[in-house]
């Protein structure tokens, strides 16, 4: 899907703003999709990494279904090429792989009882026929996206209206950041979180932040200004990184989460703080009356959210699905 013939047998993939444009026998930046003979397949069909169950805290999303479950599981691919990937392994390069088409998936999550499923780990995008073959088989499931947000907006629109919940990573507010950093671009990934929150997709936000890259205050308060210019309600969480793939920076001191958790709750009504111990950051307060309405303590969640969304002490109307 969402692809155009060029001369000498050459496809554009336009899928995500990368627009590779793929020889034949040749094969995209993602690795997902090859051009054989003419054609342009998705190569890495049906083919999963992962397939376990989480808690949907780890997605992180903190206010979709909290304290539920979620099959989570996705490709062996991805668009973007971080230099501090936390997730390299599965995302950059080659790994094993089980196969499991979108019909397999669907009766294997009805016999479990299963109503929601998280395309995760990498990036799905890069799973798009796979994940659209999926929905239009199992409508009653609902879909969770954990995603890099770099998607061009023809295919995002044309998805959306299977998804239930997306958490974007949103990698810093800083344009040659995406470029020396990710090999992306800034404006594509803010365009999808834009067009997420306008179409009514319940939709959090993850930034990891990197000392000495995107950690300083500053950049902080770019990140939440422009977050909070498309609507305060999202839930942002602050995630600590760790070294790893090409980055060899110190891991992110926890004071650092905390410091950037305390200046995004001025302006954000949901902020919190992620990959470091439970605290403060982890639990979900009343905006308007400060009763805590949902305490995290690792595996033990405990909501008192009413189940229309709302607080139970002074009835202010709280973002997200609780049902």
């Amino acid at each position: 899907m969402f692809c155009t013939g060029l001369e000498d047998g050459k496809i554009r993939c336009d899928l995500c703003p990368r627009h590779c444009s793929i020889p034949l026998q040749g094969t995209g930046f993602c690795r997902s999709r090859k051009n054989l003979d003419g054609t342009l397949f998705a190569v890495n069909y049906a083919q999963a990494i992962g397939g376990s169950f989480d808690s949907i805290e780890k997605k992180p999303l903190y206010h979709y279904r909290p304290g539920s479950v979620i099959y989570s599981l996705g490709p062996n691919s991805c668009n973007l090429s971080c230099s501090f990937c936390q997730n390299y392994q599965v995302s950059q390069q080659t790994c094993p792989v089980f196969e499991i088409s979108p019909h397999d998936l669907a009766e294997n999550l009805k016999k479990l009882g299963a109503g929601q499923v998280a395309f995760t780990y990498t990036e799905p995008f890069t799973w798009y026929e796979y994940i659209h073959d999926f929905a239009l088989l199992a409508p009653d499931v609902s879909i969770v996206l954990v995603t890099n947000g770099y998607i061009d907006q023809e295919p995002l629109r044309d998805i959306l209206p299977h998804i239930s919940a997306m958490n974007i990573d949103l990698k810093a507010i800083d344009p040659d950041f995406y470029r020396d950093h990710c090999n992306g671009d800034l404006k594509a990934v803010l365009d999808t979180i834009e067009h997420v929150y306008s179409a009514g997709v319940h939709l959090e936000l993850t930034n990891l932040i990197i000392p000495g890259l995107n950690s300083s205050d500053e950049e902080i308060s770019k990140l939440v200004s422009r977050v909070g210019e498309i609507s305060t309600e999202i839930p942002l969480h602050f995630s600590a990184y760790h070294p790893a793939y090409h980055m060899t920076i110190p891991p992110t001191p926890a004071s650092l989460i905390a410091s950037a958790c305390e200046y995004a709750k001025k302006s954000l009504r949901f902020v919190y703080a992620g990959n470091i111990s439970y605290g403060d950051h982890t639990d979900t307060v009343c905006p308007a009356c400060g009763q805590r309405m949902i305490s995290r303590s690792g595996r033990n969640i405990v909501s008192r959210v009413k189940p229309e969304g709302s607080c139970p002490d002074c009835g202010t109307k709280i973002y997200g699905v609780f049902r």
